[in-house]
């Protein structure tokens, strides 16, 4: 089966051809960063302005890539939630005229499933159960992968989303958005130990994160320091990085044994992130647990990872119509 994947839930407007959920033809993703930076952050209305711009030449150009045309697709996937509601309209639109015109089936893919199910386009692609981070600039929480369609949330964070706590710190720092490659090249420069950031709820009978409280700390040593340059960036950028990669870590791996799993994933956009990654890794053998990892390409926003989900919705029994609606909060 051929699975378009379209994705506007946020800042990327993405298209990708994905053959039977598992083999990827083409994967196009057009970012907004430049349109957002001199903001600090996404403005959701320019969001939505500019998907509408974008998503026919990014979808004209993932199908020119794959070698294939609309007549070729035999089902087309769409993010209808979680997002920015405007951002979501755009890609929902467009999957119901595309359903419309050409007689294809559609059917609305929920994002988060969409980044835990990016795993499957490994080779090596890890079976449920296992349990996945999904962790990025609004969501980061543990979920309990039963079976495709079956996912249990078992932990999440409590206030900022880990990426929210690199931007808001990032630009505390006068760093550019989003912050999460600036402060992870800094860092991979800096002391992590330089400054002892704190990890809060730390105590074992729960499986909740929070950042808040560091974004607070990192203020406050601005404010009695002021923002640091050279050397002493690079080390505050590092010791922030390391609060955060411990504090998910940590949690990851007791959820893991808690619930006697021992497959695990790291997604999202904050999957990408360098420390996290080999923090993760490295604590997961020191436990005997296997741990899987997207590429980097797979952890931000994309299309392929949508067409999955999708493909996946479909094997379930699920189907799209007119009525289908963008869902802002939708929860898998």
């Amino acid at each position: 089966m051929l699975v378009l994947g379209l994705e506007t839930s946020c800042d990327e407007t993405a298209a990708a051809l994905v053959e039977d959920g598992r083999r990827v033809l083409s994967d196009v993703v057009s970012t907004q960063v430049d349109i957002h930076r001199r903001w600090g952050g996404v403005v959701p209305e320019l969001a939505s302005r500019n998907h509408i711009v974008q998503v026919m030449p990014v979808l004209h150009e993932a199908l020119t890539r794959a070698g294939k045309t609309l007549d070729d697709v035999d089902l087309i996937s769409v993010t209808s939630g979680p997002g920015l509601i405007g951002a979501l309209l755009v890609g929902v639109q467009v999957a119901k005229s595309l359903s419309l015109a050409t007689g294809k089936p559609f059917v609305g893919a929920n994002h988060l499933e969409g980044h835990l199910l990016a795993i499957r386009l490994l080779e090596d692609a890890p079976e449920p159960p296992f349990l996945g981070l999904v962790v990025s600039g609004g969501h980061t929480s543990f979920y309990e992968v039963q079976d495709y369609g079956r996912y249990r949330l078992v932990g999440s964070t409590r206030d900022d989303a880990a990426g929210e706590a690199y931007d808001k710190t990032a630009r505390i720092l006068g760093l550019p958005y989003p912050g999460g490659l600036p402060i992870d090249q800094l860092a991979q420069k800096g002391n992590p130990q330089a400054i002892h950031f704190p990890r809060a709820l730390p105590q074992a009978d729960t499986l909740d994160v929070s950042f808040s409280g560091l974004k607070t700390s990192v203020l406050n040593h601005v404010r009695k320091q002021g923002v640091p340059q050279g050397q002493a960036l690079a080390d505050l950028c590092a010791s922030f990085q390391e609060a955060v990669a411990d504090a998910l870590s940590k949690k990851f791996i007791a959820a893991a044994r808690r619930l006697g799993l021992q497959r695990l994933v790291v997604c999202g956009g904050v999957a990408a992130n360098s420390r996290l990654r080999s923090l993760c890794l490295e604590r997961a053998q020191e436990r005997g647990l296997q741990l899987y990892l997207p590429p980097v390409r797979l952890c931000t926003d994309n299309g392929a990872m949508i067409a999955v989900a999708g493909y996946e919705a479909w094997r379930r029994g699920l189907r799209g119509d007119v009525r289908l609606a963008a869902d802002p909060a939708w929860r898998m």
